[in-house]
This record gives structure tokens, sequence and C-alpha cells, in this order.
């Protein structure tokens, strides 16, 4: 556990190289640089949604960088829709409607579109509207579907319990 040192020199060179990472992770864990702490804790992941900008006082403050933001989310909406994913839709129609996935990649679009807009609106509470259609859109899309699908099968099975 102990690292034997031939002078005394160098366990000062030591203890100096060790205080140095001590206040390295002290900045770190104090948010002196708050988009370096987050890109710490976060293993980089914010790094590109994050934006440090100068403040008229000389001071740094963080915010959200929302083109990157919108980038991503068209990126993924453009693959979604891309040439390969309608062809295997297209094979697909027997297993599953076709329509059914036109539609659901149809409000996928314009409920992004939407947000996109909403958040590159000066308004804050359309960027507010904007970020939470981002995050609560494909859950409540999610539930509609469920909903619909069981509301489907329980019409088959009435109509199914008629016929009988």
């Amino acid at each position: 556990m102990s690292a034997n040192y031939t002078n005394l020199n160098e366990l000062r060179s030591q203890k100096k190289l060790l205080k140095n990472e001590i206040n390295e992770m002290e900045d770190i864990l104090t948010f002196k640089s708050k988009k370096e702490s987050l890109s710490v804790m976060t293993n980089g992941l914010t790094d590109k949604f994050l934006k440090e900008t100068a403040d008229p006082d000389g001071g740094t403050s963080l915010s959200l960088d929302t083109q990157n933001i919108m980038k991503e989310i068209s990126s993924g909406i453009k693959e979604a829709a891309s040439k390969k994913n309608v062809m295997s839709l297209a094979g697909d129609t027997v297993k599953s409607g076709l329509l059914e996935d036109t539609i659901r990649m149809g409000a996928v679009a314009l409920v992004g579109n939407y947000a996109k807009k909403s958040v590159m609106n000066k308004s804050w509470k359309k960027k507010i509207i904007g970020l939470a259609l981002i995050y609560l859109a494909p859950y409540a899309l999610r539930f509609l579907s469920e909903k619909l699908d069981d509301y489907q099968r329980n019409k088959t099975a009435s109509s199914m319990g008629k016929i009988i």
C-alpha cells in the first residue's frame, strides 16, 4: 500500500500531484464549470445538448442547445421515414396494415414538427410545451394505440358473440 521514496523531494512532488488531483475533483463536484461537471456525471451524454453562453456580467451560464436537440429529433424522424423502413413496411402489409403504420408515422411527423416549431419559438411557454411534447408524446401515442387495440378487440369479440 505504501510506496518507498528515495528522497524527500519525491514525496513532496507526489503530495503536490495528489493535491492538484483533489482540487480538480473538487472543481467538478462543486460545479465551477457546470457543463464539464454534467459531462463527467453523464459520461458525455449531455455535451451536445448544452451550451455555455457569456453573460453581460462576465460570467457564463448554461443553457439548452435547442438547435442540436431539434437536429437529433429530425434525424430520428427522417431515419424512421427512410426508404428502407418504408419498403420494409410495404413488405409487412400482410402482417400489419400499412395504413396503420403510415398513420403512426404521420402522427409522429406532425408532433415532431410542431414540437420543433414550439421549441424554436421565443415564448418560454411554447418552449415548455414543445419540450413536453418531445418527452410525453411517445407515451401518449402508445397509450392511445393500446386503447384503440383494446377497443377493436372488444368490438370483434362482441360481434363474434352476436354471430354465435
